[in-house]
């Protein structure tokens, strides 16, 4: 993987810290700056949900550090910048499940926890930049299809609450202080890297592991729904462009996604004509907190970040099932 470059800058001049480094996009974004040879990377985890298998093979590189600690700490958020240039903020608790089981852990990290951030941002003497995780969730119950970064709506779950907040205090910090900041609404991102296990695992590992296991799957609902799923390396593509674009692109969100929506029986499809089993799907109950469709529109990523996702949903499966 990333053997396209998404950067023209020399990365061994800048130091990086990326939190949630152990995480499934973190630990890609960690493997792609240290391919291309950035100064450091440094990892902020505390390995609630990130797994240290994920940077096991990052230990040895010169350039790569690891911070074992919590976002919810500013004390520990100010530590993790000291030096640093640029910040990928991907640590969060995500899950809509997750967040209606437990609201107020869910608030504790993805909001305190951001709000910490962007307090240790401020204050840094050497950041340039911070780059968050946002969410497609922030369109809600927004029926408009595809999903425009202005138009969003009601949020649908804790989950959804704390990502839009998220984006206010972002707004807030840069119209205050000056910060520079870029949100990335992430649409059902996949890839090598997202585990299978635990009772809030992505829909993709689960069907991924059912095939494995030569058992069926059970989808939530009439398996109808519709989902923009993006492989992880045009998220990562995403991050690399917005840590470095133009100002023009400065207290903005861009919408990460390959711009197609399938639905989750035809998902199901693709997995078991690459995989080359089959099996019958059972059907659940839909899942409290889902939006029932989902597609992004990218252009304004397009044009202000140079955003271009160049892996289909196909071709990200294909290198997935090979990795999985």
């Amino acid at each position: 993987m990333y053997n396209t470059k998404y950067h023209t800058k020399d990365l061994s001049e800048y130091s990086f810290l990326v939190t949630g480094g152990a995480g499934f996009i973190g630990s890609n974004l960690v493997a792609y700056l240290l391919k291309y040879n950035a100064k450091k990377v440094r990892v902020l985890d505390n390995f609630a949900t990130g797994f240290r298998e994920n940077l096991k093979k990052f230990e040895t590189h010169p350039a790569f550090e690891l911070l074992e600690g919590d976002i919810r700490d500013l004390e520990t958020c100010k530590r993790a910048m000291e030096g640093i240039h640029y910040v990928s903020h991907q640590a969060a608790l995500g899950s809509v499940p997750r967040s209606i089981n437990d609201p107020i852990t869910s608030n504790d990290v993805n909001v305190s926890g951001f709000l910490n951030m962007l307090v240790a941002q401020n204050e840094s003497a050497t950041v340039k930049r911070l780059v968050y995780a946002a969410s497609s969730s922030t369109y809600g119950d927004s029926k408009n299809l595809p999903k425009v970064e202005d138009t969003i709506g009601n949020p649908l779950s804790p989950y959804a609450v704390t990502k839009l907040v998220n984006e206010l205090y972002a707004d807030v910090f840069h119209k205050t202080y000056k910060t520079q900041t870029i949100g990335l609404r992430y649409f059902n991102v996949f890839g090598p890297n997202q585990s299978p296990t635990g009772a809030y695992a992505a829909v993709i590992p689960l069907f991924m592991q059912a095939l494995k296991e030569n058992t069926s799957p059970t989808i939530n609902g009439d398996g109808e729904q519709t989902r923009d799923f993006t492989f992880v390396e045009n998220a990562v593509q995403a991050n690399v462009k917005a840590l470095f674009a133009g100002d023009e692109a400065v207290n903005e969100v861009f919408n990460v996604a390959y711009g197609e929506r399938i639905s989750l029986n035809t998902l199901w499809d693709n997995l078991q004509a690459i995989s080359g089993r089959t099996l019958p799907a059972h059907f659940g109950p839909d899942r409290k907190g889902d939006v029932r469709d989902s597609l992004a529109n990218i252009e304004k990523g397009r044009n202000l970040l140079g955003y271009d996702p160049l892996f289909s949903v196909k071709d990200g499966l294909e290198v997935t099932w090979e990795q999985f």
